[in-house]
């Protein structure tokens, strides 16, 4: 089956697009952008592996659904186009780096910017109807990021992992922490930033890490 995505990804998931499953997931999703209004839109579905090579990976970032409001998703999660207000918790990311690292507020919250450094922002969903969260989970896309987080363990050393909340922790599973650094802690959602979100400082410790390992920091 042939998927758009970076040939680099291409490469190391093209037995997953073989899979069954994947072909079921993928005749469900042509079938809700012909009938709803879905995000991101189709070009931008993979979007995290375009903008961030299999072999630039240093740091993963795990959400969970794309944004559900119109023009918000652009396929990196957390991430919004620069012409769209930031939402609660991709400010509450950034207040977490301006009080860790000192940085200012950007003025918009396309984080393309990470994607371009190494850092996956990859949502377990790559989809979802408009207005309708967690509409498109357990149609295959877990199975799919399940994939990539496993090849990402398997065949690379020293990747950070960022697990906030218990979901993206329960996708922790998957990682083998004897190779990979693994930080978690609450969501940056407004319900629960402040239930151990702020201030966990995971951006300085994340440089830390990969200094430590002689790999470039993120300029967050």
């Amino acid at each position: 089956m042939d998927v758009k995505i970076a040939d680099s990804w291409k490469h190391q998931l093209k037995d997953e697009f073989e899979k069954p499953y994947f072909q079921e997931l993928t005749q469900f999703v042509k079938s809700e952008y012909k009938s709803h209004t879905i995000y991101p839109p189709g070009r931008d579905i993979f979007n995290a592996f375009d903008h961030c090579p299999f072999d630039e990976v240093k740091v993963v970032i795990i959400g969970q659904d794309p944004y559900h409001g119109p023009g918000q998703a652009n396929g990196l999660c957390f991430s919004v186009r620069k012409d769209i207000r930031m939402p609660p918790s991709l400010v509450n990311i950034f207040k977490e780096i301006q009080s860790d690292l000192g940085k200012p507020i950007p003025q918009d919250g396309d984080l393309q910017r990470w994607a371009g450094q190494g850092v996956l922002l990859l949502n377990a969903t790559l989809t979802v109807r408009a207005s309708s969260p967690g509409s498109h989970q357990k149609k295959g896309w877990e199975n799919f990021t399940d994939a990539v987080i496993k090849k990402i363990s398997e065949k690379k050393t020293n990747v950070v992992f960022l697990l906030w909340g218990a979901y993206a922790q329960k996708k922790g599973e998957l990682i083998d922490r004897s190779k990979h650094r693994v930080f978690a802690s609450a969501h940056p959602s407004p319900f629960s930033v402040d239930r151990g979100f702020f201030g966990n400082k995971h951006f300085s410790k994340t440089n830390e890490h990969l200094r430590s390992k002689g790999i470039q920091e993120i300029d967050w």
